[in-house]
């Protein structure tokens, strides 16, 4: 079977590394990948927002699988070219993939559907959102506990949590005034701001039946401590201690198959990965946002662990036969991935700087480096990109795997590289 992975990310790599495991699995492709995708794939130079290209490719090379890493192809309707061409796909439809093109679709279908969510407002216009902030918080002095959420796609930088009147205005004018993230601030979101941890759970599902993977927990914002701007992630880990069975059980049952019910009833049926963004409160699990793709980081310490032949789940999947897969088998140990990044991230950065190091840190024990932000330069891996090394280790412990990553990290060297220091210290010392 040849298989065909569209992005170039972190998440890209992995997919590409797992599914090339397979047994049944001869040729992976990836479009148009990075440069740690081209030493255990073909890299196919065509964007992964060229939906014509991406199909002629695949009619033309028989590809027997095409798996679509990132949300923009997905959101563009990748999906919905693919079967008309007769291709096999794993991922949304179009229709489907509105569930993360579009907050507003997203809160209004959670609150069809009953499924916990912060209270919100919807605003089509900067005039109408600031009146409302002024309107609620005459004080100029008072807390403001907002999150202010452009509508669209932006990369996961479309995300605002604000604490004063000050800083909900200068969100506002920058979503929806100064348009900073384009047309995805055509419409916005304020909502209230809800207290606890996070925690990321994904499922595979073919519109019917959902297979969960294990909870993780993402790391959203740039430097330690959970401080400064929100980013792609910088980091994860998987399992999470906060999630226990129980917990694991009411996300199912009042989040998952909710929410899959309700895309039905939509006539929006939901294939692919349903990844919900969630927040552990003292009144239980309330969703901050839903992605229709494996996370990236959360994709790689995940697929450390997973035991399970990829292909197959993600075959059935596109076939409607997911219900033929059994209960997937997971290394028990845990796993980490810290991210490394490029000076100035997640604003401007320098690209095309050496890296160094990547050798003796895949030589360090239960250590897998994925590429993000990388190309190939002269024969050189360069950055080129934000988000550019995924440094993932798995151990006994969180502790172990932990030790396992940075001991990685600390031999990659690149001009400016920099990461959290603090991956998983909340598994490991609580809170």
């Amino acid at each position: 079977m040849k298989v065909l992975v569209v992005g170039s990310g972190g998440r890209e790599h992995a997919l590409a590394w797992k599914l090339g495991q397979s047994p049944k699995v001869t040729q992976v492709f990836v479009a148009p990948g990075n440069a740690g995708t081209a030493t255990e794939a073909t890299n196919i130079e065509i964007d992964a927002s060229d939906v014509p290209a991406l199909v002629q490719f695949a009619t033309k090379n028989q590809i027997d699988l095409t798996v679509v890493g990132p949300e923009a192809p997905l959101v563009l309707g990748i999906v919905d070219a693919f079967e008309e061409a007769g291709l096999r796909v794993f991922g949304p439809s179009r229709a489907a993939a509105e569930l993360e093109g579009s907050k507003v679709f997203c809160k209004n279908l959670l609150h069809t559907a009953d499924v916990p969510t912060a209270d919100y407002r919807t605003f089509r216009g900067s005039d109408d959102a600031s009146r409302y902030i002024k309107d609620k918080y005459p004080e100029p002095n008072e807390p403001v506990p907002v999150v202010i959420k452009a509508d669209g796609l932006a990369a996961g930088k479309g995300v605002i949590v604000c604490e004063t009147r000050r800083e909900a205005l200068e969100a506002i004018d920058r979503i929806a005034g100064q348009k900073e993230f384009g047309d995805a601030g055509n419409e916005l979101i304020i909502e209230e701001r809800l207290i606890g941890q996070e925690a990321s759970v994904l499922a595979i599902t073919d519109g019917e039946t959902i297979i969960s993977l294990p909870a993780a927990q993402d790391h959203k914002p740039a430097f330690d401590g959970d401080q400064g701007p929100n980013t792609g992630g910088m980091g994860a880990y998987c399992p999470t201690p906060i999630v226990d069975e129980a917990m694991f059980e009411r996300i199912e049952s009042d989040v998952l198959v909710p929410v899959v019910h309700a895309m039905k009833r939509a006539r929006k049926p939901f294939k692919g990965v349903l990844y919900a963004g969630l927040m552990l409160t003292s009144a239980g699990p309330k969703v901050l946002e839903f992605n229709v793709r494996f996370g990236d980081p959360e994709c790689q310490p995940l697929l450390m662990r997973l035991k399970s032949d990829l292909f197959e789940v993600l075959y059935a999947a596109a076939e409607g036969k997911l219900a033929d897969i059994g209960s997937l088998e997971w290394d028990d140990r845990p796993s980490i991935c810290v991210v490394m990044a490029s000076e100035g991230y997640p604003g401007s950065y320098e690209k095309g700087l050496e890296i160094t190091g990547l050798a003796e840190a895949d030589e360090v024990d239960d250590v897998k480096v994925f590429h993000a932000g990388t190309t190939l330069q002269d024969g050189k891996v360069v950055n080129a990109g934000g988000r550019v090394l995924g440094v993932t280790a798995i151990g006994n412990s969180i502790s172990t795997a932990k030790l396992n990553a940075y001991t990685a990290v600390r031999k990659i060297r690149w001009q400016g590289a920099w990461c959290r220091k603090d991956i998983s210290d909340k598994a490991i010392h609580g809170g």
